[in-house]
C-alpha cells in the first residue's frame, strides 16, 4: 500500500486530503509544519510527500530541499494558495527545487487523486485494492480506468 505524508499548517486542508486519500486506499500520515514533517518522515518513510509551501517552523521549500538530500527517490507534490506573493511564484520555485508535481490551492478531489496516482504509478506502490468508495461513488481505480 502506498504511504503518503500530508504536510500543511491548515488543519482543514490536512484533514480533507487525509480523508480523500484514505478513502482511495492510501495509508496517510499528517504533519502540521515542515519541522514536524521531517521528524515524521524519519520515523515513517512515505512514498509521496504532499507539502504546502508557506508554513511556520520550516516551509515547504526547505522540506523539499532536505528530502531531496536525504531521500532523493521520494515523490514530492507541492501545493500552494500563495502568501505574500502569487502562488505560481512559489510553485515555480518548488519545481526548480525538485517537486515532481505542483498544484494551486484549492485542489479538487479528482485532481488530487489523479495527480497522486500519476506520481506513484512508476514506484510500484499503489492504493489498497480494497479501497473504500468516496463520496462521489468512484474509487481511485475506477476514476482512472
Amino acid at each position: 500500500m502506498a504511504r503518503i505524508l500530508v504536510v500543511d499548517d491548515d488543519d482543514q486542508i490536512r484533514n480533507a486530503f487525509r480523508l480523500t486519500l484514505e478513502r482511495a486506499g492510501y495509508e496517510v500520515e499528517e504533519a502540521q509544519d515542515g519541522k514536524a514533517a521531517m521528524k515524521r518522515f524519519a520515523e515513517w518513510h512515505a512514498d509521496l510527500v504532499i507539502t504546502d509551501i508557506v508554513m511556520p517552523e520550516k516551509d515547504g521549500l526547505e522540506v523539499m530541499m532536505e528530502l531531496r538530500h536525504t531521500a532523493p527517490n521520494v515523490k514530492i507534490l507541492a501545493i500552494s494558495g500563495g502568501g505574500r506573493i502569487n502562488p505560481f511564484s512559489y510553485l515555480a520555485m518548488a519545481k526548480h527545487l525538485g517537486a515532481d508535481a505542483v498544484l494551486v490551492k484549492p485542489v479538487d478531489k479528482e485532481t488530487l487523486l489523479k495527480t497522486v496516482a500519476s506520481l506513484l504509478e512508476g514506484t510500484g506502490v499503489m492504493p489498497d485494492s480494497e479501497s473504500k468508495e468516496d463520496d462521489g461513488g468512484a474509487s481511485v481505480g475506477k476514476t482512472l480506468e
